[in-house]
């Protein structure tokens, strides 16, 4: 079983550690910054294979959710182990069904989110008195970035109806969560993701959020080729339920801007059930369940 992803607090400092025990235990894994966030903090980029048109897994969305980014790396862990021994995942023959392809992940997309979510207005920096004076110095349900902005409300897609919503429903500027910020693709966290999607032009992407164990799958009526024949073996793979976006969750994500500017599917997936974040005692259960669809991504 997989040691060096831990099932902790998981915590910038945490990450980093993470990926450089993968990186030095699977020397075929690669690994580069794809951008820095507000603070400065790492987004990384880890990926097996060099085949264009990969499978694109991310997750650590938003400050609460930090426990996708663990389901991200143990899940990569898995991966590296079952192709350095040549044994099966899931009963599936990774090594043979990755040959010509590429798995690529982003595990922590908004680190500065996270490290306020677990330690508070102090790990925002120069956004100190800002983030403090935002969330009341209640920062344990913080999920935005370090400048107030939603990440998932930030991508180009339906953007000017998600702002209408959004002030519809009160939200006129930066907050710890829901909060789409002054334009599209306005932050670095989204602009890394965006630009390296653009790069690699994944095949399908999955966005891992958490919870309520559902698989958003459909933009508005955009229904890409192949998208629900997917959307029904993840579901079928995990016991997960297939819905569809409303209110607020209806535009400015990263599944949506992928589904609308490159015509290929895209979904997300709400791990887990209960209230954000997730206990970590619960996690082993949690994971079992989605490890299944994960492998299916990687490979259809």
């Amino acid at each position: 079983m997989p040691t060096i992803v831990p099932i902790a607090p998981f915590d910038y400092e945490t990450c980093c550690s993470a990926i450089d025990g993968l990186r030095h235990k699977y020397p075929f894994l690669t690994c580069r910054v794809i951008g820095r966030s507000h603070v400065g903090r790492a987004i990384f980029a880890l990926s097996v294979g060099q085949a264009q048109g990969p499978v694109l897994l991310a997750a650590g969305f938003h400050g609460t959710e930090w426990i996708t980014t663990i389901v991200l790396l143990r899940f990569l862990e898995r991966v590296c182990e079952s192709l350095q021994s040549r044994a099966e995942l899931c009963h599936i023959q990774i090594a043979g069904a990755l040959e010509g392809r590429a798995l690529l992940a982003v595990p922590c997309v908004n680190p500065d989110g996270i490290q306020i979510a677990l330690h508070g207005a102090e790990a925002a920096g120069v956004y100190r008195a800002f983030v403090s004076r935002l969330s009341g110095d209640m920062c344990g349900n913080w999920n935005a970035n370090a400048r107030g902005v939603d990440i998932n409300h930030n991508f180009g897609a339906g953007w000017q109806t998600l702002r209408q919503l959004e002030q519809e429903a009160g939200i006129t500027g930066p907050a710890p969560g829901r909060y789409g910020g002054p334009s599209p693709e306005s932050e670095p966290e989204t602009k890394a993701l965006t630009r390296l999607t653009r790069l690699r032009q994944p095949r399908h992407v999955l966005a891992i959020h958490s919870q309520g164990e559902e698989i958003f799958w459909q933009y508005g009526g955009h229904v890409p080729e192949g998208t629900e024949k997917l959307a029904r073996i993840f579901a079928a793979a995990s016991g997960y339920e297939l819905v569809k976006n409303e209110g607020l969750a209806s535009h400015g994500g990263f599944k949506d801007w992928f589904i609308e500017k490159t015509g290929r599917p895209g979904f997300t997936v709400e791990f887990g059930k209960g209230k954000n974040p997730l206990p970590l005692e619960a996690f082993p259960d949690m994971y079992s369940k989605l490890e299944y669809l994960l492998a299916l991504a990687a490979i259809l």
